[in-house]
């Protein structure tokens, strides 16, 4: 293995001390106010990222140097009446030279009270806490490192970021709020190896055992930074869709995919804060050609099947996190530790182990985190590398 060189490495340790003096603390977006039941927001998020990794580079035996935009969003929220509501995202990133720039979410929310509230129109399917926070909620940088669900996939006909045209109930089902649930149906997979035009569907419940997390509809988080108090929340989701996979030449196949996971955060008695987190994930393939896990797939690269990016098999991921007590300029540091093992019925397992520290100045508003990463996640199994990441991430 090739070393990271003391010039590289001075280069990233000077952008991170330029980047720490450079980000100044996130404002609220703004809101404006029409009359007692009519208002209108706006915000906007950015994240952007430097990598270096080993045998990258377009010879393929040296690091790579690559800055990228991941993400440029603009949010805008309304209400239009005591119980109804809307949300309208916009995405805009580049896929290589290429930017896109296309809708994220548009949601006309209909919100009766605690139990029962009905979602309508684009929107995140319920699956698991990695997808349902989303890259901005995420305690670390690089949000989903296991497979993601079929919505979440590039060749996906709907799937955007985990997003489809359908609808979510969502609530909870009981009068303290602990045990909630959201359950959708969606368009799914749109032609190619569905003919009969199958819905996809969806749902996720979740228990609170301690405190009860404070998110948007069902949205989720992982990690309040302290300020949700103690939490300990299991939850567990599913998807299902006849003829999801494979073509028309080849036969369709029929996706079912579920997950386990877990948060635990407590705040000790000096103000640090521990955060603990994991997921099981299990993907099953029934009838259709068993598909490998291919390079890049943890983070949604293209696999060796032409009509979809799904792999089959069992997929691991957990992390831990130490957010110290007092600060040290603008922002606290967090640092902490990440494994994940991608456990494909086609290839040999695959797993990264990670180690980075968060400078979080304003919570998931502002931060500021430097990253080192080891194995072969990114690459054909058993050929392990090393990567240096740094990403700033801004939210108003």
């Amino acid at each position: 293995m090739k070393q990271f060189s003391l010039k590289k490495g001075l280069v990233l340790g000077t952008a991170l001390s330029a980047g720490l003096l450079a980000v100044g603390s996130a404002q609220a977006g703004a809101t404006f106010k029409m009359d007692d039941t009519k208002w209108l927001s706006l915000g906007a998020g950015i994240r952007t990222s430097f990598s270096a990794i080993e045998d990258k580079a377009p010879a393929g035996d040296d690091w790579s140097n690559d800055f990228a935009l991941d993400n440029a969003r603009i949010y805008l929220n309304g209400q239009v009446h005591e119980n109804i509501k809307f949300e309208f995202n916009t995405e805009s990133r580049y896929v290589g030279t290429t930017n896109e720039f296309f809708l994220l979410d548009a949601i006309a929310k209909f919100e009766f009270n605690d139990m029962v509230n009905i979602w309508v129109g684009r929107q995140l399917v319920p699956s698991d806490r990695a997808e349902l926070n989303g890259p901005f909620y995420h305690s670390t940088y690089e949000f989903n490192k296991t497979p993601f669900y079929p919505s979440d996939q590039g060749s996906y006909t709907a799937g955007k970021f985990g997003r489809d045209d359908g609808i979510n109930i969502w609530g909870a089902l009981t009068a303290d709020k602990k045990l909630t649930y959201v359950v959708g149906v969606f368009n799914g997979k749109v032609g190619g190896s569905d003919q009969d035009d199958n819905l996809l569907y969806a749902g996720r419940v979740s228990y609170n055992f301690l405190e009860v997390e404070k998110n948007p509809g069902y949205y989720t988080s992982s990690t309040y930074y302290g300020k949700g108090g103690n939490i300990l929340t299991v939850g567990f989701a599913a998807q299902y869709e006849e003829d999801m996979l494979g073509s028309v030449a080849a036969g369709s196949g029929d996706f079912f995919g579920y997950s386990v996971d877990l948060l635990g955060e407590t705040t000790l008695g000096n103000g640090g804060v521990v955060t603990i987190e994991g997921e099981y994930k299990r993907f099953e393939l029934d009838g259709a050609t068993a598909l490998e896990l291919g390079a890049d797939a943890a983070v949604g690269g293209t696999l060796t099947n032409a009509d979809t990016n799904m792999a089959e098999g069992d997929f691991y991921t957990g992390t831990a996190l130490f957010l110290m007590p007092g600060k040290i300029g603008m922002g606290q540091l967090q640092p902490y530790v990440r494994y994940t093992n991608n456990d494909s019925a086609t290839t040999d397992s695959q797993d990264e182990y990670e180690a980075g520290i968060n400078y979080i100045i304003d919570g998931h508003n502002a931060r500021v985190s430097l990253m080192y990463q080891y194995g072969d996640l990114s690459t054909t199994a058993g050929n392990d590398v090393s990567a240096i990441k740094l990403g700033f991430q801004l939210q108003i």
